[in-house]
């Protein structure tokens, strides 16, 4: 092998393979080689594998021409195949070929070197040779002819690649056979080999798609196409057809390949009769067998069609059509550069053939053909059917063409609609003379088949049609039918098809259902319904005509329905589905309304009674329950698209009963059980949910009674009635026969979803609890239980949403229940029991009537009404009460327990009762206390249709001079002007459900005022109040903008208005809006001068802001002024109105709303929103829950312009409106409605204006509901409400006084407290009938059963429960009252209940927000005398007086701090005074008897409750106020608590309060002047007419002669007796320091008055200068501290006190040196006082002169006074040595000839029984101090030069001194020696300054 590859590898050898015979072994070595290396797959490479091609070609082209040389034909063609065939040795030939047949398929460079060796023109006249000269030899076996079959497949495909590159033909032309083959197969094909017709062909076939223009001109110079056709029309008439057709398409490929590059041949063609040749071999064609010659036929047809387009010269075509076409239709889009025909003679063939031929297959595809050119280009149909006009001719014809042809030729016209979207009228004019001839009846049928699907393409086939009389024909036609249809059977088919026309014809075209009703068309028309084959195109038409008359069609509908026969169920289905089709335009269901439809649908299911029977029986045997099934789910859903949001529908139905009369046609179907026996109560083993036996029943192999079927069925229909799906859904859909008889097994295609519904059909509800209980069977009782309860569950779920609930309120579910289900509401056992009662509880906290809520009383068996017994205790209970009042008896004694049977039994039924009035009253949110019943309100939800409104009409009317009265609307007299002149006010309630998306958000529309002038177009808002949720903001406009839709509405200019305020003001809400919560929204325009106004906005009481705005102009728009006859008409919108639609998740609602002319108070406005959202009236007689007093108006009458309340509202018609108001009135409704203004049936929903009878101008009607789907209104009428109708709170105390255990008490209390807080009528109810005091009373009795949780609901009651979560102020004056402030009846209590109330009674009063609020009601219900009568009690614990303390000073602090605090004042005195002589008598007690430690304690208690009021930082009150109260009280009460016998704890909070009045310096002065003693006993004679009968021991009378108490006398003479208490030392200070009182952290003296000196407000003092009083009240507890005898000198507290507050004053003289207490005469005498000793001295006076004392020592100087033994107490020496500091001050600094010196006033100070030598004895220290002061200041001036200021004061004070030395020599009061005071004066001359000695000496010798 290796030396094959190095063989075949060298070019030398080829070499020597040609030139040398000897080397053909070794070419038959390489044929072997090339064989190994083909089985090799190829795992052998070659190197040069072009050369190798190109060189094997070569031989094999040499070896091809030396067989061919030289040799005829024959043997040629001999030769040929035996060196083509593998024979032995001889194989070489056969070898090569293979081996170039492999070359040939590697590359195209190998192909290129293959062509290149000449090999294409030798095998070219191979073919030839095989082709034209057929050998004729047999095959011994079968290997021979499949080696001439692969030799031939071999040369055959090396060819085919060669002669597919034009390389290959440009080679091949060299030899002249290609000539010579194709003129063969023209002329020789009858004679040419059969095995070779086929390769020939390909070969040719390849060789003309890779034509050049070489070799197109080769042809043509050859004439080639030209003989060929000659010899082709030779053989055309004796050749068989499909050889014809296959030699004719060889030479016809050639022609048509070569157009591209050259027209040549194709001209060559036509010249020489090449069309006609088709022609007439095509014609030939006809008749041939199926599937003969198609091959090469199509191909000629292909080819042919192909030529069309051939052709130099562009058709042209006007684009001029007359004729009316499709809309989308545009023939200059048609026009394009591609496919289109040019050669008319070519498709004038194939119109030939269609004309001349019958054949259908060859007819066939010449129009295929057509559709084919049209396909190519749209243009090509407008090029023939303009010129030849084929389509046109054919219709002629087309009659005489087989049935498939011309169904085949209708689609082609009917392509040219629905393709080329073209209207050919011309075509269709002659299928239309079609139809009307009626030639061939198929024919007829098929073109009607054509027009049909035309005129569904597009309207405009319709008028076509009509207007060229083909629907005339055809209703013509169908009369005859149905004349003949009547007698006898006649011809369906095209009767069908021409229904269906009809039908087609008539939809969305009004005129041609015109037509045919005029053609009295209607009557037949029915006729066609009874034939199945017939009712869908009759109803179609029917259902057309129900566009132009609803009536007519629902009468013949219904009529069908109703005179159907029980058989005709699928007759009922048709014409019950065309219904609903019908029923989906909503105009047709007054129609439907109006005649009987509801009726009809329903005697559909009377008709079926007992069909659902198992076993069915009588008629209904026979046909299966399926499909009574589906008639009743299509009557269902009739019923269901009629109501479906239609509310005249749904109102009729609900109004007459159908409901009921539904529910009573259902339960007959027969699988409900009807017998009416008692179902017995079984135990459920297992429940299963409503969505469970859905899917057990049809989606398990679970085994159910065909009677559970059938009414799952039906409940499952009822419940998606009830969500308004019904008409919606599609269940039954036919499937394979799987049950018995040939039934359809009916899929149920529906899976269960869960979550919140929106209940649109309320009375399927109702339906489906009417059919609850029958659901049952015999021996199913434990099914049906449990279907039962699964379908009561999923009721529950249903009303399981609040809007679910109210909207069933409406229907009367609660009546239903009760009257549908008695059994299970009487028995308590039943499994329905519960769940029913909890669908009844969920819909009467709702709204439920008062007839429907007495008989569930009585089904619980309670009667309150009508149980005598009952009724009899309860009066017993009231009788008893009285007796006990009247009698002042024991309550515990005057009623006895009863033990009755009936009593245990009434328990039971009070505890059911109550906790089920609980669960109907109790709130089921967490909305604040007094909005959690929901009022009635309007909800507009922008959700569906985007809008939603009120619309309020005539709100006034501006009327001119001259304008005609009967143009106004409203009610009332006169007329309203607008705007008003005196402001407005808009007050609405709202509460926000959801707020829109921030991207798409939808304000709130509170209001929006529009109005019109007459003979005008434009509307102006003039006044808007919006809330927009993107930036929470209020905004109120009073511009004038043009009321039009807001796509078009144009952007804000400037302002042409020349007022300097803003046309439009915006408010920011914050956090104040919350969603889910009612708030109250308050809008003041208060007008000003020059057209101004002040506007102001409120949520909840709460200001939003304020600011000035411009008023609301006279006149609409830029008028200035209107005309006489004109008027003004102004409505008002309130939420979005339709021509501002814009869709959003925004849903809120409307509560009571008003707007009044006038800017109301703020008072007002809190007043308003105290009533709260249920506040159902005028405010005309206002009285708030809980408070009794005055029923006075809020806003006057005539100021009210409108009050709009869900509650005040009822359905009605606009013909109602007119009859009842006016005409105006009901106009302007309907047009905003929508509706016509003789409507009489649509309801409409009418809030009247509550404020319409009042007094006053004219006023709007009320408002009216606009928008079908966005509005909604429920009338809220809550178990809370209704209750009072039925007895009220009497029925609440009766349940109270029934129980017997606590569970019972609580639950009764709790239905109570729940009620009265809910409903204000029921709270009036309550005070009116004295309720609370029979409740206290009725607690009295039960005070066991009372617990922590009743008084809880207690503190709900009053409204201070929710304290930290919402406002804690007391809103129930009467039970706070009479309830919680009875401290008798919690005293008596378990579990400590008093000290719970009191600790709540602390939290409410000591609230910042309501602390001040509350104490005002709580003095207003006199519970300071209460709270003290409680300290009477001597059991009464400290923990008790404690709280109760706390009580009374929080309320003496809130009180205090109200904003009527000027006028409360003398009121709020009253109890203070009580409170202070409940403090005198305990004193007295103290005094007079031995009063125990408790009672000292409860004193002081008392005591710091009045101290905390007064230094409570709540209490600022005047100084005029507090002199008010200090002389009420008079300064002989204060000192009461300052007496000796007095307790020092008492002494110490005394003195605390007195020095509180006595910061104030007006009142310190008066008590230090006096005050007329006794005034308080004269100021609170109130007080003690309520403690008197209570004292123990009567109190000394007191003298009431007046006298004047000077307190500071008193006090010092009082405080005297209690030095020892170190916290009178740091309360005198803290005055003294005018610093208020506080509490040190250290409790020694020193440490208090340093803590004092630190923190004291020296403001203060540098203000209002320290206080001398107390220094003086100081100074004598000093004195008479250091005037005892000291006990123990080391630990006795004399010692340390008097010198700690000399200390605490010597500081603070350095501290305040400037005082002017300091030269204070009181404060200096007291001071001497001090530093007198009362005494005689140790050793007589004469131990002080001495002249060995230390003072006088050396003759030096003076004697030190503080060496002188005189004083006892170690506090003498700081009290001289502060009187030294006193006296070097005022000596140095105080001139002499002043009045009152002190020098002077200390040295005359003396005490009243001091002696003389007392007096000379102080007297001459006195002296001595001054000497020795002078002595050291006259040594300072001789060393420093003087100040000038200070000179004559020192001069002049020592001359004074001089002359008081002189005096008291002179009356030997100064016991020294003379000499001393010589020395003295000398030394004084000596020691001034020489300028300075002249004068002094001078002064001082005159003083001498």
């Amino acid at each position: 092998m290796f030396s094959f590859i190095s063989l075949v590898c060298n070019k030398d050898y080829f070499c020597l393979a040609r030139n040398s015979r000897i080397e053909r072994q070794k070419l038959y070595e390489f044929t072997l080689g090339f064989q190994a290396w083909e089985q090799s797959a190829g795992a052998i490479v070659f190197p040069n594998i072009q050369l190798l091609a190109s060189e094997v070609s070569k031989l094999l082209t040499k070896e091809i021409k030396r067989n061919l040389n030289g040799k005829p034909a024959e043997e040629a063609r001999l030769a040929l195949e035996q060196l083509l065939q593998q024979k032995g040795e001889a194989e070489n030939g056969r070898l090569l070929l293979k081996s170039v047949y492999v070359l040939s398929q590697t590359d195209l460079r190998t192909m290129w070197n293959i062509i290149g060796s000449g090999l294409p023109a030798a095998l070219m006249q191979c073919l030839y040779l095989f082709f034209t000269f057929p050998l004729k030899k047999t095959s011994d076996d079968g290997e021979a002819s499949e080696d001439d079959t692969q030799t031939q497949e071999m040369l055959v495909k090396i060819m085919l690649n060669m002669y597919r590159e034009e390389q290959g033909v440009e080679e091949l032309l060299a030899a002249d056979k290609l000539q010579s083959l194709i003129i063969a197969t023209a002329s020789l094909w009858d004679q040419c080999s059969h095995s070779w017709k086929v390769p020939t062909g390909r070969v040719l076939r390849t060789i003309s798609k890779a034509q050049t223009k070489t070799s197109i001109v080769y042809l043509q110079a050859v004439d080639c196409i030209k003989i060929a056709i000659q010899n082709l029309f030779k053989l055309a008439d004796t050749l068989p057809a499909c050889d014809v057709c296959e030699a004719a398409s060889i030479v016809l490929c050639f022609v048509k390949d070569s157009y591209p590059i050259s027209s040549a041949l194709l001209t060559e063609f036509e010249d020489n009769d090449g069309y006609q040749l088709l022609l007439k071999i095509l014609l030939r064609c006809e008749g041939l067998q199926q599937n003969e010659g198609d091959p090469y036929l199509d191909e000629i047809l292909d080819m042919l069609t192909c030529l069309t387009t051939c052709g130099k010269t562009e058709l042209k075509v006007s684009g001029n059509i007359v004729h009316p076409q499709l809309p989308h239709f545009d023939f200059e889009q048609t026009r394009s550069s591609g496919m289109t025909v040019k050669n008319l003679q070519a498709f004038q063939v194939l119109q030939s053939i269609f004309q001349k031929s019958s054949d259908q297959h060859l007819c066939g595809r010449v129009l295929a053909a057509i559709g084919t050119i049209w396909a190519w280009d749209t243009v090509n149909f407008f090029l023939l059917e303009w010129t030849l006009q084929p389509i046109n001719q054919f219709t002629d014809i087309i009659h005489f063409k087989p049935h498939p042809v011309q169904v085949q030729f209708f689609r082609l016209v009917e392509s040219i609609v629905l393709d080329l979207s073209y209207v050919p009228h011309e075509i269709l004019k002659k299928v239309q003379y079609l139809i009307k001839e009626n030639i061939a009846p198929f024919c007829t049928l098929t073109a009607l088949r054509c027009l049909l699907n035309m005129t569904k393409k597009d309207l405009l086939f319709s008028d076509i049609f009509r207007d060229s009389g083909l629907l005339g024909l055809l209703l013509a036609l169908l009369r005859k039918q149905a004349k003949i249809l009547r007698k006898s059977g006649t011809e369906k088919e095209l009767n069908a098809v021409m229904l269906k026309m009809v039908a087609a014809l008539t939809v969305r075209s009004v005129r041609n259902t015109v037509v045919l009703k005029d053609y009295g068309m209607v009557p037949y028309i029915k006729i066609f319904l009874d034939d199945e084959c017939y009712r869908s195109a009759t109803l179609s038409i029917l259902e057309q005509l129900s566009v132009i008359n609803y009536e007519e069609y629902m009468s013949i509908i219904i009529g069908a329905l109703c005179s159907s026969t029980q058989g005709e169920l699928h007759l009922k289905l048709d014409l019950l589905k065309s219904l609903l089709r019908i029923l989906e335009s909503h105009k047709s269901h007054s129609a439907f309304r109006t005649c009987s439809g509801f009726n009809g649908l329903l005697s559909l299911l009377s008709d079926m009674e007992g069909a659902l029977h198992d076993p069915p029986s009588g008629l209904w045997t026979g046909v299966g329950q399926n499909c009574i099934l589906e008639l009743v789910f299509y009557t269902l859903q009739g019923i269901s698209a009629a109501l479906h949001l239609d509310p005249a529908n749904s109102y009729f139905f609900q109004r007459n009963g159908l409901f009921e009369k539904m529910a009573e046609d259902l339960g007959s179907l027969g699988c409900f059980w009807t017998q009416g026996e008692w179902q017995i109560p079984v135990t459920l083993e297992k429940t299963r949910t409503f969505a469970e036996f859905l899917d057990a029943a049809f989606c398990s192999s679970e085994p159910f009674p065909m009677w559970l079927k059938n009414c799952i069925w039906i409940l499952n229909f009822l419940d998606h009635m009830v969500k308004g799906t019904l008409h919606l859904k599609s269940y039954f859909k036919e499937t394979k026969p799987e049950m018995g008889e040939g039934e359809s097994y009916v899929s149920f295609s529906c899976r269960w979803e869960m979550g919140d519904c929106t209940i649109v059909n309320p009375g399927a509800v109702c339906v489906m609890v009417r059919l609850l209980p029958k659901l049952y069977k015999k021996g199913h009782s434990q099914l049906s239980q449990e279907i039962q309860c699964a379908v009561v569950d999923h009721i529950q779920f249903l009303v399981k949403s609040e809007k679910s609930r109210q909207v069933m309120c409406g229907s009367g579910l609660l009546s239903t229940v009760i009257t549908s289900c008695q059994d299970a509401f009487r028995n308590k056992c039943h499994p329905l029991h519960l769940p029913l009662t909890r669908v009844f509880e969920k819909l009467a906290s709702q709204a439920i009537e008062p007839d429907v809520l007495r008989y569930q009383s009585l089904s619980n068996g309670t009667n309150f009404i009508a149980d005598t017994a009952l009724v009899r205790y309860y009066v017993d209970l009231v009788g008893s009460e009285e007796d006990m009042v009247d009698n002042k008896t024991d309550p515990q004694t005057v009623v006895p327990v009863s033990s009755s049977p009936w009593v245990s039994k009434g328990s039971a039924l009070a505890l059911q009762t109550a906790m089920s009035l609980i669960s109907m009253t109790s709130p089921r949110n967490f909305q604040l206390r007094s909005n959690a019943l929901a009022p009635s309100f309007v909800e507009f939800d922008m959700s569906v249709e985007g809008y939603g409104c009120l619309y309020l009409p005539t709100l006034a009317t501006v009327m001119g001079p001259s304008a005609e009265q009967s143009v106004s609307g409203g009610i009332g007299m006169g007329t309203r002007m607008f705007p008003p002149s005196g402001g407005l006010t808009l007050s609405c309630w709202f509460l926000v459900s959801k707020f829109g998306l921030v991207h798409n958000s939808h304000p709130l529309r509170f209001l929006t005022v529009v109005r019109h002038m007459s003979r005008t177009e434009q509307e102006f808002v003039c006044f808007s109040v919006n809330f927009f949720p993107q930036d929470l903001s209020l905004v109120i406009s009073t511009e004038e903008v043009e009321f039009q839709p807001l796509d078009i509405m144009e952007p804000e200019g400037e302002n042409i208005n020349p007022s300097p305020f803003p046309g439009q003001v915006q408010f920011g809400c914050g956090k104040l809006l919350v969603t889910g919560q009612w708030h109250h929204l308050t809008v003041t325009v208060a007008k000003e001068a020059k057209k101004n106004c002040i506007v102001s906005a409120y949520i909840n009481g709460q200001m939003l802001g304020s600011a000035k705005m411009q008023y609301l102009q006279p006149l609409p728009g830029s008028y200035i002024s209107m005309e006489p006859s004109s008027f003004i008409d102004v409505y008002g919108y309130i939420a979005t109105p339709r021509i501002w639609k814009q869709k959003s998740s925004l849903t809120w609602r409307l509560g009571p709303t008003y707007l009044f002319e006038e800017a109301i108070s703020v008072e007002t406005m809190e007043v308003i929103n105290k009533l709260g959202p249920r506040y159902c009236s005028n405010f005309q007689a206002v009285q708030l829950q809980g408070i009794d007093g005055n029923r006075t108006p809020l806003v006057a009458e005539e100021k009210i312009s409108f009050g709009i309340n869900a509650m005040c509202s009822s359905l009605t018609t606009v013909q109602d409106i007119k009859s009842s108001y006016n005409e105006v009135d009901g106009r302007l409704i309907a047009k905003e409605i929508g509706i016509s203004s003789r409507d009489s049936s649509t309801p409409i929903f009418l809030a009247k204006n509550i404020a319409g009878h009042l007094s006053g101008s004219l006023r709007t009607i009320g408002s009216v509901a606009v928008g079908q789907y966005g509005v909604r209104v429920f009338q809220s009428s809550p178990a809370a409400t209704s209750l009072n109708f039925i007895g009220g709170p009497a029925i609440l105390l009766g349940l109270i006084a029934m129980a017997r255990d606590d569970h019972t008490m609580y639950a009764a209390v709790k239905v109570l407290n729940s009620i009265l807080n809910s409903s204000p009528m029921s709270e009036k109810l309550m005070r009116h009938m004295h309720g609370y005091q029979l409740l206290t009373y009725l607690l009295k009795r039960k005070t066991q059963l009372l617990n922590n949780r009743i008084l809880q609901l207690m503190f709900s009651l009053v409204g201070t429960a929710e304290l930290g979560f919402e406002s804690s102020v007391i809103k129930n004056y009467s039970a706070f009252e009479y309830v919680l402030c009875n401290f008798e009846l919690w005293m008596k209590a378990p579990e400590n209940l008093d000290l719970a109330l009191f600790s709540h009674l602390v939290e409410i009063l000591q609230s910042s927000r309501d602390g001040c609020q509350n104490a005002a009601v709580a003095y207003q219900v006199q519970m300071v005398p209460k709270l003290i009568f409680l300290f009477n009690d001597p059991e009464i614990s400290n923990s008790r007086i404690t709280v109760a303390c706390t009580i009374l000073s929080h309320l003496l602090q809130g009180y205090f701090n109200t904003r009527d605090v000027l006028r409360l004042f003398i009121n709020a005195m009253e109890h203070v005074f009580c409170l202070f002589i409940t403090l005198y008598y305990f004193l007295i007690f103290v005094a007079l008897s031995q009063t125990s430690g408790k009672t000292i304690w409860l004193r002081n208690q008392l005591l710091k409750t009045l101290l905390d009021v007064m230094l409570s930082d709540k209490l600022h009150l005047s100084s005029e106020k507090q002199e008010e109260t200090f002389l009420v009280l008079g300064s002989d009460w204060f000192l009461l608590f300052t007496q000796s016998y007095v307790h020092s704890s008492t002494v110490v909070l005394g003195i605390k309060l007195l020095l509180c009045f006595l910061q104030n310096r007006l009142l310190l002065n008066k008590f230090k002047e006096g005050i007329v003693a006794g005034r308080w006993l004269e100021n609170s004679s109130v007080g003690l007419s309520i403690l008197m009968d209570n004292l123990k021991t009567d109190p000394p009378v007191p003298d009431n002669g007046s006298f004047l108490i000077f307190g500071f006398s008193v006090l010092q003479r009082c405080l005297t007796d209690h030095v020892h208490i170190p916290e009178i030392y740091l309360l005198v200070a803290g005055l003294f320091l005018a610093t208020p009182q506080s509490e040190p952290p250290e409790k020694d003296l020193e440490s208090m008055l340093q803590w004092i000196l630190q923190h004291h407000l020296k403001e203060n003092v540098l203000k209002i200068g320290l206080c001398a009083e107390a220094a003086a009240l100081l100074l004598e507890m000093v004195r008479v501290t250091v005037d005892k005898p000291i006990a123990d000198a080391e630990a006795s507290w004399e010692i340390a006190y008097p010198g700690n507050v000399i200390q605490f004053l010597c500081l603070v003289y350095h501290s305040y040196t400037q005082d002017p207490v300091w030269h204070c005469p009181d404060f200096l005498k007291t001071l001497a006082m001090v530093a007198f000793h009362s005494g005689p001295p140790k050793g007589g006076s004469e131990g002080l002169l001495t002249p060995d004392g230390p003072a006088i020592a050396e003759g030096k100087g003076c004697v030190d006074p503080s060496s002188l033994q005189l004083l006892p107490h170690p506090a003498k020496k700081q009290v001289w040595d502060f009187v030294r500091v006193l006296l070097m001050d005022s000596l140095l600094s105080i001139p002499a000839n002043k009045q009152g010196h002190p020098l002077e006033l200390i040295l005359e100070a003396s005490p009243e029984d001091a002696t003389s030598e007392q007096k000379r004895h102080f007297q001459t220290k006195v002296l001595l101090s001054a000497m020795d002061i002078f002595s050291v200041t006259s040594q300072g001036e001789g060393k420093t030069r003087p100040r000038e200021s200070t000179a004559p004061v020192s001069m002049m004070n020592i001359a004074y001194f001089a002359q008081k030395l002189v005096e008291k020599l002179n009356s030997r009061m100064f016991a020294a020696d003379p000499k001393q005071i010589l020395i003295f004066t000398s030394k004084q001359i000596m020691g001034k300054a020489p300028f300075l000695k002249r004068k002094f000496s001078s002064v001082l010798c005159t003083a001498v």
